[in-house]
């Protein structure tokens, strides 16, 4: 995205071509002070009537954007690659995923059960009278939302967090992100269109544009709530920001990491062409623009180590530069590849095929070797590009020792063999305290959409590490319980009346688990 200001007004937001750089038109105009109030207040103003919706009222919602979605694919799919170069095969999957996410929380309301309802009858205990006490999650009002540079749906307007927040019953206001601003105004006007077909407001998702009003955003008294996905630098800037606020509100920003693999020597042995083939193809999918990309890898010394360092130098040899998403993002890889080449103790191992014509915005794959002892820095921070560090370990006890200097992360794998699992124990038990998913002999490039899916982790990795972005509990986030004391059935929410309107969910009442 290009902002150029102009005298009259704001400046006007144009969608760029990944791949040329030439602007290919003019979508907005960024967003002003009064512009976004407005935005604001009537975002505040849906917040009771899209909780009134009920539950099934806003599963039907979210499965009529998701119609609406892929009603619209042929002309947003198309739209998207020219705003990212991410290729029509990937953005067809990414969004068959979104209105799969969609339709995945219109589930996850329907069950009901993350609303955690708990029901304590009045009765006598140990500790005197006990009220009829009644627990249960409340949305908490309009959510801000920054969708990410490399998913342009599923990490974006019509995103997880706009769909988690939209079942939690909080309206949304989406931060259009510069690199596919064309995109997002495509997948909100499609999202209003589902809203519409479901009797909805369309203005329970609404965009703001610009990087002055995303700041305001944060800061605006209507807002409960932020969801972010990008970099360090620009989350944690936003983070302070809704930390300073004089009624503070929740950050959840997700903002990558250094993810590390291990492999035990038996795996090495064993798999280790097949381990160095799914490596090269995982941490250069989408040119390593991925946040679980894996950034680092332990590899055991000896024979069968070196062989899967030469296997994967061949791959990546064999590799071709492509397209990164912005020349921003390009200019950042190619400034944290420097970086990392000229460390101490750095070896090039290869290199991907130069890009076919002079760009700025190419992206190649790089392999490198850095020597244990000398593991820290630059080293340990996330290169946002395809660049893989190779680290050799001699034993058990050094490859404790790295893993004991890496820093916190989404993911963390291990490969290792069947006869390897005793051993590995004290591997899982070092990983599992830096990362929020511990991938077994695999590659952490996929997050599931599932009940059981955390893709978290404690900072930097994440602002929160109490909670997800993906999978059915990332509703947490825009939640927040209510206890009620005594009330007359007829003002408590159905969820926590006896009996319960229509189907039931699970209950806790008086301590025991129910399905009534």
């Amino acid at each position: 995205m290009a902002e150029h200001r102009h005298e009259d007004g704001p400046a006007e937001i144009h969608s760029i071509d990944a791949r040329t750089g030439e602007r290919r038109e003019a979508v907005a105009r960024a967003t002003d002070p009064a512009a976004l109030d407005a935005s604001c207040r009537r975002a505040e103003a849906l917040t009771g009537a899209l909780e009134a919706l009920g539950r099934q009222g806003r599963a039907r919602l979210l499965e009529a954007m998701a119609d609406a979605l892929e009603a619209q694919r042929s002309g947003l799919v198309p739209l998207a690659d020219a705003e990212t170069a991410l290729g029509e095969t990937r953005l067809n999957g990414e969004l068959t995923r979104t209105a799969f996410q969609l339709r995945f929380f219109a589930e996850v309301l329907r069950d009901g059960a993350y609303l955690e309802a708990t029901i304590d009858h009045a009765g006598d205990t140990p500790m005197g009278p006990r009220p009829d006490l009644r627990r249960m999650l409340r949305p908490l009002g309009p959510v801000a939302v920054f969708g990410a540079s490399n998913f342009p749906f599923a990490f974006s307007v019509p995103g997880g967090d706009t769909a988690s927040a939209l079942a939690a019953g909080c309206p949304v206001l989406v931060k259009a992100h510069e690199a596919h601003p064309a995109t997002s105004l495509a997948c909100q006007n499609a999202l209003r269109s589902g809203a519409e077909a479901a009797g909805v407001s369309p203005d329970v998702v609404q965009l703001v544009f610009g990087v002055e009003a995303g700041a305001r955003l944060v800061r605006h008294d209507a807002i409960r709530a932020v969801g972010f996905t990008g970099s360090l630098h620009g989350g944690r800037a936003l983070f302070d920001l809704a930390s300073a606020r004089s009624e503070p509100i929740p950050f959840y920003g997700e903002l990558g990491a250094l993810n590390a693999v291990a492999v035990l020597p038996g795996a090495a042995a064993q798999r280790g062409l097949e381990i160095a083939s799914g490596l090269a193809g995982s941490f250069t999918l989408g040119v390593g623009q991925f946040c679980t990309k894996p950034g680092l890898v332990l590899v055991p010394s000896g024979a069968a180590g070196d062989r899967l360092v030469s296997a994967l130098a061949e791959a990546v040899g064999g590799l071709q530069s492509a397209v990164m998403l912005t020349a921003r993002i390009a200019e950042a890889f190619a400034n944290g590849a420097a970086a990392l080449r000229s460390a101490a103790g750095v070896r090039v191992l290869a290199e991907g095929g130069a890009p076919s014509q002079a760009t700025g915005t190419a992206g190649r794959p790089l392999l490198l070797e850095a020597d244990s002892g000398q593991f820290s820095g630059v080293l340990t921070e996330e290169c946002f590009g395809p660049v893989l560090v190779v680290v050799r370990y001699g034993s058990d006890a050094e490859l404790a020792e790295l893993i004991a200097t890496l820093p916190t992360a989404l993911t963390a794998t291990v490969h290792a063999e069947e006869n390897e699992v005793e051993g590995a124990r004290p591997v899982l038990a070092a990983v599992e305290a830096r990362a929020g998913r511990i991938v077994w002999n695999g590659y952490p490039t996929g997050v599931a959409v599932a009940w059981a899916m955390h893709h978290g982790g404690a900072y930097p990795a994440t602002t929160d590490p109490l909670h997800t972005s993906v999978g059915a509990t990332a509703i947490r986030r825009w939640l927040r319980p209510v206890a009620y004391q005594s009330l007359p059935a007829g003002l408590l929410p159905e969820e926590l009346r006896e009996p319960m309107p229509g189907a039931a969910i699970p209950r806790r009442i008086d301590g025991k688990l129910s399905l009534g």
